[in-house]
């Protein structure tokens, strides 16, 4: 078990997606998105494995919600800068976790 004060460390953020492509060098099939968080973060980017679930064209203004406090990570050539959280499906294929409605970008996750 971790504490409520642990948990406020992770600091996890509502951003919409302004670019997306097909991140070709990826081992496994991915995304690399571009992610705008706000005026206080900006834009950062992020590879995702989200492509059973999700179209490349529907993704350019959804918004996701991230874990924008780790460290970043390279993957491959590119360098991903945030964690984009999603859950599993049935069939194990990743789904993004966003907003039900529209909350600016950089709101924290409460």
């Amino acid at each position: 078990m971790i504490s409520f004060d642990e948990f406020l460390k992770v600091d996890v953020r509502a951003g919409t997606v302004i670019r997306a492509e097909i991140f070709h060098e990826a081992r496994k099939p991915a995304f690399k998105l571009w992610i705008d968080f706000g005026p206080e973060i900006g834009e950062k980017r992020s590879s995702a494995q989200i492509t059973v679930r999700h179209r490349l064209e529907e993704l350019p203004g959804r918004q996701v919600i991230a874990v924008v406090n780790f460290l970043p990570r390279r993957i491959g050539p590119f360098m991903s800068e945030v964690l984009v959280l999603g859950h599993h499906d049935t069939d194990g294929n990743v789904v993004l976790l966003g907003p039900d409605f529209p909350v600016p970008d950089g709101a924290r996750v409460l």
